[in-house]
C-alpha cells in the first residue's frame, strides 16, 4: 500500500455500518465524540438487513417469561462454553436497549393486545422474539439507525475497506489505513478504533451471508495484535431455501469418508435466502423425503430444538436417505403471506408456493459464534481496539448461539463500546504524530480453493483427516502479497480465518454446539469445556494458545 493520498482526524473511526456500529456510532456522538464510520460497500450492504427473526429480549409483559428463562435458554444452547455473568448482563441490558432503538425510530410490529407482538425460534422456552415487518426485522433497524446517522450529520464513509490498525510505539491505536473502490489509499488518525465488521459466512460456498462477510475485523484484530476464541463455532442455519438444481446439500464426514446425499450438483456461491426460524415457531415442520417428520425422535423440543441440534439432524438425514434437501412443511400457517412476507417473496421466487406445498430447505453457513475477544465493555487487548457485534467474543453464544440473541448483543454492546471509548479516551486530547502508512506483506489463498476446502471439511461434521487436508489444501495455495483493492483484503482475511478456523477445529477433539467431531462425537467436560484462544505467532500463522484459554 502506498502513502496516503489523504488524511483525516477523529476521536473514534467505527468500521461496520450494521446494527452493532451504528449504534455506537450514535452513542459516542450523543457523548461529545467525532465519529466517523467506515464500511466497505453500501452503508446496509451487511448482515444486519438480512437478519429476519428478530430480537430476543425480555420486557416484562409476557406472562411466564423471565430474565432468568431467558438467561436459563442462552445457556443451554450455549453447551457449556457460555459466560454466565456475561449472559446475564447482556440479557439484562436488552429492553432499555430495544426501547433507545424505538426512540430512534424503529417500528416493531403490535400485537393484538396493545403489547409488541412476539414470536417463538429454536431453543427459546417462550414466546419473547420481538419482530418487524413480519420477517424483516433486520431491514427496519437497518433503515431507522441509517436514518438516524443521516438526521445527525455523521460522516459516512462508504466504498472504503479497512486495511491496517495502525499502532503507535506503545502499541496503543493510532488510526487506521483504508482503500476505496479505486484502490487508492487513505488514513484516518484516531485514538480509537471499533470494529464492526460482522462475521465471516464467505468461508464457505454457500451461506446466508450477503457478500461482504469475509471475516475482515478479525484479521485486522488479530493482526494488530489481539486475540480471538470460540472461532470454531460455526453456526449452520438449518432452514436456507434449497433451488433445485443448483445448490448442493451438505455433506457429513465420517472417520476421513465423506458421506453424500446420492449425485451432488455444483454449489450455489454467496447469500442463499432464509427460511427464518420464526416459521417453526408458527408451528411448521420438518420433513424427510418420505414425508415423515424426525424431528420428534431427536429432541424434546423437536423442530424448535437449538439450531446445532437441528441442523446436524437434517444434515443426518440428507446422508441417509439420499436426497438433496428436506422439507419444512409451513401450509397450516394462516396468513402466511402476511406474517413472512419475505419468506414468501422468496420460495414464489423460486416456484414455489409455501402456502400450498412444502418448502425444500437444506442447512447453510449463518453465523459465527466466536470472533475477537472482549470484556463486557468491547475492549479488546490492544488499548484502544474496540469490538461489538458478530465479529466480538463476549461470551454470550458459546458453542451455539441462541436464536434472535444477534441483534440482541449488537444493540447491546453497541452501546456499552460507546461509553468505554468515551470513559477510556475523553475530550479534548492532543492531536496524533503523523503515521506512515505500512505496507505488509500477508497472506492469500484464492477465494475458491478456501471455500472448496472449508465446505469440504470444516462445515457440519469434521474429522482430523478432512481437516488437515483442507489446511494442506488452503497452504498449498498460499502466496504472499500486499492487498491492492477490497478483493485482494477480504481474500487476504478469508486465508487467515480459514487457517484460524482449522486450527481451533483440529484442536478441539470433541463434539460441542456447533463443532461436530464424527471422529470425537462425544461431548468432554472434563478436558474441553474452555473457549480456545487463537492468536497469531511470529511468522503471521494463527495458533491455538491453550495457556491463555477462557475458561467458560
Amino acid at each position: 500500500m502506498s502513502a496516503a493520498l489523504w488524511e483525516a482526524t477523529a476521536d473514534l473511526v467505527v468500521v461496520g455500518s450494521g446494527v452493532a456500529g451504528l449504534t455506537a456510532a450514535l452513542d459516542a456522538t450523543e457523548l461529545g465524540l467525532r465519529v466517523v464510520v467506515v464500511t466497505k460497500d453500501a452503508a446496509d450492504a451487511g448482515s444486519t438487513r438480512w437478519a429476519q427473526g428478530g430480537v430476543a429480549v425480555v420486557v416484562g409483559d409476557v406472562p411466564g417469561d423471565t430474565v432468568d428463562a431467558h438467561v436459563t435458554d442462552t445457556l443451554v444452547a450455549g453447551a457449556g462454553l457460555s459466560d454466565a455473568p456475561a449472559v446475564r448482563e447482556i440479557i439484562t441490558d436488552g429492553p432499555a436497549a430495544v426501547a433507545r432503538l424505538r426512540a430512534r425510530g424503529a417500528v416493531f410490529d403490535p400485537g393484538d393486545d396493545g403489547r409488541l407482538a412476539r414470536a417463538r425460534e429454536g431453543g427459546h422456552s417462550a414466546f419473547r422474539v420481538v419482530h418487524a415487518g413480519g420477517d424483516a426485522t433486520g431491514a427496519e433497524i437497518e433503515r431507522a439507525l441509517v436514518a438516524a446517522v443521516s438526521d445527525r450529520r455523521l460522516p459516512l464513509l462508504t466504498g472504503h475497506v479497512a486495511v491496517d490498525v495502525l499502532l503507535d510505539e506503545c502499541g496503543s491505536v493510532a488510526g487506521l489505513s483504508v482503500l476505496d473502490d479505486a484502490g487508492r489509499p487513505g488514513l484516518l488518525q484516531a485514538p480509537a478504533v471499533l470494529l464492526a465488521t460482522g462475521g465471516y459466512g464467505q468461508l464457505y460456498a454457500s451461506s446466508t451471508n450477503p457478500a461482504t462477510a469475509t471475516g475482515d475485523g478479525v484479521a485486522l484484530a488479530l493482526r494488530a495484535g489481539a486475540t480471538a476464541a470460540d472461532l470454531e463455532f460455526v453456526q449452520f442455519h438449518p432452514t436456507a431455501l434449497y433451488t433445485p438444481g443448483v445448490q448442493a446439500g451438505p455433506s457429513i464426514r465420517t472417520q476421513g469418508l465423506q458421506l453424500t446425499s446420492s449425485v451432488r450438483r455444483a454449489p450455489a456461491v454467496g447469500r442463499l435466502p432464509l427460511v427464518t426460524e420464526a416459521v417453526r415457531g408458527e408451528g411448521a415442520v420438518l420433513l424427510d423425503r418420505a414425508g415423515r417428520r424426525f424431528m420428534t425422535a431427536v429432541h424434546p423440543l423437536a423442530d424448535l430444538a437449538p439450531r446445532d441440534v437441528v441442523a446436524a439432524a437434517i444434515t443426518r438425514t440428507l446422508a441417509e436417505t439420499g436426497a438433496d434437501c428436506v422439507h419444512l412443511d409451513a401450509t397450516a400457517i394462516p396468513h402466511f403471506a402476511r406474517r413472512f412476507p419475505t419468506v414468501h417473496a422468496a420460495c414464489l421466487a423460486v416456484g414455489v408456493d409455501p402456502v400450498r406445498e412444502p418448502i425444500p430447505v437444506t442447512p447453510a453457513a449463518h453465523y459465527a459464534c466466536g470472533g475477537v475477544v472482549t470484556d463486557l465493555d468491547g475492549r479488546t487487548t490492544v488499548p484502544g481496539l474496540y469490538a461489538a457485534g458478530e465479529v466480538a467474543r463476549t461470551g454470550l453464544h458459546g458453542a451455539n448461539r441462541l436464536a434472535s440473541n444477534s441483534l440482541l448483543e449488537g444493540l447491546v454492546l453497541g452501546a456499552r463500546a460507546a461509553r468505554a471509548v468515551a470513559a477510556d479516551h475523553p475530550v479534548p486530547r492532543a492531536a496524533n504524530a503523523a503515521l506512515p502508512v505500512p505496507s505488509p506483506a500477508v497472506a492469500f489463498a484464492p477465494r475458491p480453493v478456501v471455500q472448496r476446502a472449508m465446505t469440504g471439511a470444516a462445515g457440519i461434521g469434521r474429522d482430523a483427516a478432512g481437516l488437515a487436508a483442507a489446511s494442506d489444501a488452503v497452504e498449498a495455495a498460499t502466496a504472499l502479497g500486499v492487498p491492492v483493492d477490497r478483493a485482494g483484503v477480504e481474500d487476504a482475511a478469508l486465508t487467515l480465518l480459514a487457517q484460524a478456523v482449522l486450527a481451533a477445529a483440529g484442536h478441539r477433539t470433541e463434539s460441542r454446539g456447533c463443532h461436530v467431531r464424527t471422529d470425537f462425537p462425544e461431548r468432554d467436560d472434563v478436558w474441553q469445556r474452555t473457549s480456545l484462544v487463537v492468536g497469531l505467532d511470529r511468522s503471521g500463522r494463527p495458533t491455538v494458545q491453550e495457556e491463555t484459554a477462557v475458561a467458560a
